[in-house]
């Protein structure tokens, strides 16, 4: 029976296809030995092993899991096998955690800009980030270490858009969404710093960490913290025409449903509730038709009818991401349903529940 250790030599940024991959061809691991440690089907190991050779070609990416392996055979045993290629260059240390993430806020800033890519040439150490002008003039802004440039490409931050003697990167989606996650990371530890708990930031800045401010006369009044709501970030995705996959209209039908969840008080409650020991069993609630929106017995009945009149399916979906603020690939897993099929559902409910609402009319609108 196999057994499999992982490899002390891997650095932690490395992703898990990569690990996989160099336990299996370096390591000497089997794929079902690898599929009985991850806890998924050897077919699955074998997907993410192929992609990662397969990417082979790009010449940072073998470079880099060539790296990696030389420093895994020489800390894992194995039986000599001959070399079919021989290394261009001395097998050096992997970048490490810390040297990547302050790299990666340097030179992916840069390569950020308009205009600007990475250039690095095989037999180089070093790696350029280049910035070329409307005139045509190409200007140094940066210099990385290839290490660095190597894990980035391992990463899928920067993607290889033109091989040569020297071969030019471009930022990719992944790279410019790594760079915003570790700018939000290095302003909420220094907004943590500066205000004197530093002890429990994370939680407190994913939540709370984009406020929209105001800054013309006309600008939106701000509701709510729009970051910890999946429907919005939904609304702002376009379909391959460019436009908004869900319109205005089914957003709002959506926040609609969540503001009488929240307004009903229908959460689970994670501590003691001192409220009844304290005041009366009715007292600070509004009483029935003490207002248009009757309090949160109003709101209560209004969450009930609209998931009524969803029904089973339609209503579990907005019921998890409009009110329990659940992401799409969460309620896919949660449902049993396919991969990227949620979506679809959601606009479906969402239409539904915006006839429902058109139904109410304006009478038991939203408090904003």
């Amino acid at each position: 029976m196999d057994t499999v250790t992982p490899s002390r030599t891997a650095p932690s940024w490395l992703p898990q296809a990569a690990r996989l991959y160099l336990a299996h061809t370096e390591e000497g691991c089997s794929l079902r030995a690898l599929a009985r440690r991850e806890g998924c089907h050897p077919s699955t190991v074998l997907r993410q092993v192929r992609r990662v050779e397969t990417r082979r070609d790009d010449p940072l990416v073998d470079d880099a899991l060539a790296r990696l392996g030389a420093a895994a055979r020489t800390c894992t045993p194995r039986k000599e096998t001959p070399q079919m290629t021989a290394m261009t260059r001395p097998a050096s240390a992997a970048a490490d955690n810390g040297t990547l993430t302050r790299e990666a806020r340097r030179i992916l800033r840069r390569m950020n800009e308009p205009g600007t890519f990475l250039a690095v040439a095989r037999d180089m150490e070093k790696a350029a980030v280049l910035r070329e002008s409307e005139e045509g003039q190409t200007t140094r802004v940066a210099v990385v270490d290839r290490a660095v440039a190597e894990a980035f490409a391992l990463k899928d931050w920067i993607t290889c858009k033109a091989r040569g003697r020297v071969t030019i990167y471009r930022i990719s989606q992944a790279g410019r969404a790594a760079l915003k996650r570790l700018g939000a990371e290095r302003d909420s530890a220094r907004s943590a710093e500066q205000s004197g708990f530093a002890e429990d930031q994370s939680a407190f800045a994913a939540q709370h960490g984009d406020w929209e401010a105001g800054r013309t006369e006309k600008a939106e009044r701000v509701r709510y913290n729009r970051a910890e709501s999946p429907l919005a970030i939904l609304g702002r995705r376009r379909d391959k025409d460019g436009r908004p996959f869900l319109s205005a209209d089914l957003v709002a039908a959506g926040e609609r449903l969540r503001e009488d969840f929240e307004v009903a008080q229908m959460g689970p409650r994670v501590a003691q509730n001192w409220e009844r020991f304290l005041t009366g069993a009715e007292r600070g609630a509004f009483q029935p038709g003490s207002g248009p929106g009757d309090g949160p017995s109003g709101a209560r009945n209004r969450v009930a009818s609209a998931l009524r009149d969803l029904g089973p399916g339609l209503g579990d979906v907005v019921l998890r991401c409009c009110c329990f603020l659940e992401g799409m690939e969460q309620v896919e897993q949660r449902m049993g349903w396919s991969a990227r099929s949620g979506k679809i559902v959601l606009r479906i409910a969402l239409q539904r529940l915006k006839l429902h609402y058109e139904r109410l009319g304006d009478g038991a609108g939203m408090i904003g």
